[in-house]
């Protein structure tokens, strides 16, 4: 399902390459193919199951893309979907290859936990991201110092660690800049930039940097005022991702304290997709943002 989008503009032309897109979005995009191969053979899960000495629970698993795959079972499925032309067979099974293999990010496992690593995953593959932020300024949007800052608010990290995921963050930003840069929009409540994070320098580096950022042309950004009072997304930040690989569903990405949430149901996705829309109508215009910005950085 594709969901509604809000603007024209936001049509995507960023190419999926898998060896920049990492194993996540590969996994998806094998099992999506071998569930339109099951469901257009009117092969139930369990028969499925049977045919690779697996349970149906597991064939749910690599139809979501939430499981390596192993070769003889992809293979025993196309069979099983009645899959003979070998070109048709190997292009799925090199991606089911690809897709085991582990992404620029894997050496950052030791300070990611496995929830987040998936979504760097998807986030790498995507073609446009939506964001709404309350409490910080987006990740993809970070100044170095700014986001030390906020990872040492996990008193639980050593400072080496601290390190390697400001590192790591570093690296991500460069899909905003890279060629098929990803198109970023981003919402952020206005509290999120008045609160001196690191201090009155860090923040003032911080918004500066925000309005470069604002400059290119697949960043737009937008500043929820406090004068516009309540708003739809009354709860913690949302991220939507339309991925470039365009037969997959959009992914909503919940991060909570210590985990994540990826609510997937059709309904579900569009519900948050409304939302998004309308904190967008509600914040001040994009072109505002800079002068909304500069007349912060006065006020610092």
């Amino acid at each position: 399902m594709r969901a509604f989008r809000a603007a024209g503009d936001l049509e995507d032309e960023h190419i999926l390459d898998h060896r920049q897109a990492g194993p996540t979005v590969l996994r998806m995009l094998v099992g999506a193919q071998l569930r339109r191969l099951r469901e257009a053979g009117e092969i139930t899960r369990a028969a499925a199951g049977y045919a690779i000495r697996a349970s149906d629970t597991k064939i749910s698993r690599l139809e979501l893309g939430r499981t390596g795959f192993k070769p003889r079972d992809v293979a025993d499925l196309l069979t099983l979907y009645g899959v003979t032309d070998e070109d048709e067979r190997q292009a799925v099974l090199s991606l089911a290859e690809h897709a085991n293999n582990p992404g620029w990010w894997h050496v950052y496992t030791d300070v990611v936990p496995s929830w987040f690593e998936a979504y760097i995953g998807l986030e790498q593959a995507a073609g446009v991201i939506r964001s709404w932020e309350v409490q910080f300024v987006p990740g993809l949007l970070q100044t170095e110092d700014y986001a030390r800052t906020v990872i040492r608010l996990d008193r639980s990290a050593t400072e080496a660690e601290v390190e390697r995921r400001v590192a790591l963050r570093m690296r991500r930003q460069r899909i905003l800049t890279s060629p098929g840069a990803v198109k970023l929009w981003a919402v952020v409540d206005e509290g999120a930039l008045r609160r001196l994070v690191g201090g009155a320098a860090t923040m003032r580096a911080q918004i500066e940097h925000l309005i470069r950022m604002s400059a290119l042309p697949n960043v737009t950004l937008q500043v929820m005022p406090f004068s516009s009072g309540g708003h739809a997304a009354g709860g913690g930040p949302v991220t939507i991702l339309r991925l470039a690989a365009h037969e997959l569903p959009d992914v909503v990405y919940l991060e909570q304290l210590a985990s994540a949430l990826y609510p997937d149901k059709p309904a579900e996705i569009m519900h948050y997709w409304d939302v998004m829309n309308s904190l967008s109508v509600q914040a001040e215009p994009p072109a505002r943002t800079v002068a909304t910005l500069r007349r912060m950085l006065e006020e610092l």
